[in-house]
């Protein structure tokens, strides 16, 4: 039986040619990267198939990163998408690109982007609702601002890690409640952040600020990513400024960025707000929904543990943005910023082991025994889906990572 060709999918395979992520691979043997185009189980050499089809994008495509198709703009993103989509559509174009698939068992995946920088923010309203109770049992669970603005921090862009890299057991500083003095050493309490994370292309000048309107000429697609935290180092550090050693040891992010324009149909009107905005984050007037419905699935070694909903998130990506710019911060090409822990109401829909187990309380029942935070060995994958045209659905890459356990200092 002839080989199956990489162009002929079964039908609902989710990253079909309404989806067409952008990554960057090497093949075997060869250090050399190269922007790929998933379709299927297959990655397209993106540029070898512009060189091979006289294609104007050719300069764009035959990098080793996806950074100069991102600082393009939304304009050169619309017209690579329509290319790309006739070279894997259109009966002409398939003796020429046929050739340029590889089987995506068969290369290596690598970080798609040079991040620029890192922020993560804290959008989903159950999220921060259920740590304000674990954390302030006696106060409201949500502070005074959590409903004027999008909080966030500025993470580390330099332990951003693509899909795939080992964690290893960050160590710190922690201190019991009960405890008069800090003590240093592993974290016990390793955890997940089940996120997406925005991927901003153009950049936009120093001083300037980026209105919720200019959400699409800003951001290129969106990513899974995975924020590791470490419970019990982040409550002793965190006052007054913030995280900092709990979430700075890595970020794991997808292999995959699924273009904007792959995700139309899956745009949904956010929450409603029952508070009332300032009017550089009010979207009450805009031309299009700012949410997005994604299904997000979450396992530990392999068992369900977790299927957060994206579409609840208080806070859009573009409100996000417009905040994170009202005060004159540029954007480069490559910055990323994280939606924060995505929960939903129902217990099995919250996005972070602190609140599966309650800080440890009442442990996951799982085949393996009785589980609450990461053991060393753990590995954890986020997949998601969207709605797609036609009742289809758009795949968003997977984001993986194994925890190993705590180097000893030389």
């Amino acid at each position: 039986m002839p080989e199956q060709s990489p162009l002929d999918l079964p039908e609902g395979d989710p990253f079909g040619p309404h989806n067409l992520p952008y990554g960057v691979f090497s093949l075997p043997g060869d250090t050399h990267r190269r922007v790929g185009v998933r379709l299927g189980s297959h990655v397209l050499d993106a540029g070898a198939a512009a060189h091979a089809l006289g294609s104007p994008y050719a300069s764009l495509l035959a990098t080793e990163t996806l950074n100069p198709l991102l600082a393009a703009g939304p304009q050169t993103w619309s017209d690579v998408r329509r290319a790309l989509t006739a070279w894997v559509t259109v009966p002409s174009h398939q003796d020429v690109v046929r050739p340029l698939f590889h089987s995506l068992a068969d290369v290596t995946l690598h970080l798609p982007f040079e991040v620029a920088d890192y922020v993560d923010f804290y959008a989903s309203e159950h999220h921060a609702t259920n740590l304000g109770r674990l954390f302030r049992p006696d106060s409201e669970p949500l502070l005074p601002n959590w409903k004027h603005l999008p909080v966030g921090y500025h993470g580390r862009a330099g332990t951003v890690v693509v899909s795939g890299t080992e964690v290893v057991r960050p160590s710190g500083q922690r201190k019991a409640p009960s405890a008069t003095e800090p003590s240093f050493g592993a974290s016990a309490k390793l955890d997940i952040e089940a996120e997406v994370g925005f991927v901003v292309g153009a950049p936009s000048p120093l001083g300037s600020t980026v209105p919720l309107s200019s959400f699409r000429d800003h951001v290129f697609g969106l990513c899974l990513l995975n924020d590791w935290s470490a419970r019990d180092i982040q409550p002793w550090e965190y006052v007054p400024l913030g995280p900092f050693v709990a979430k700075s040891f890595a970020t794991s992010v997808s292999a995959w960025i699924t273009p904007l324009e792959a995700l139309d149909h899956a745009r949904v009107a956010p929450p409603a707000r029952d508070v009332p905005v300032l009017p550089y984050l009010d979207d009450s007037g805009e031309d299009e929904p700012g949410g997005y419905d994604l299904r997000l699935t979450v396992t530990l070694n392999g068992e369900v543990i977790s299927e957060p909903p994206f579409a609840g998130m208080y806070w859009t990506g573009a409100q996000m943005l417009s905040h994170m710019t009202v005060g004159g911060a540029s954007l480069r090409t490559g910055d990323l910023y994280g939606s924060g822990t995505i929960s939903g109401t129902e217990t099995h829909q919250r996005g972070s082991l602190i609140e599966l187990t309650w800080n440890g309380t009442e442990p996951l029942e799982l085949p393996g025994g009785k589980r609450t935070f990461l053991e060393d060995g753990d590995e954890i994958t986020m997949t998601a889906w969207a709605p797609g045209p036609d009742g289809s659905r758009v795949g968003l890459g997977e984001v993986t990572g194994r925890i190993a356990a705590t180097r000893t200092a030389n």
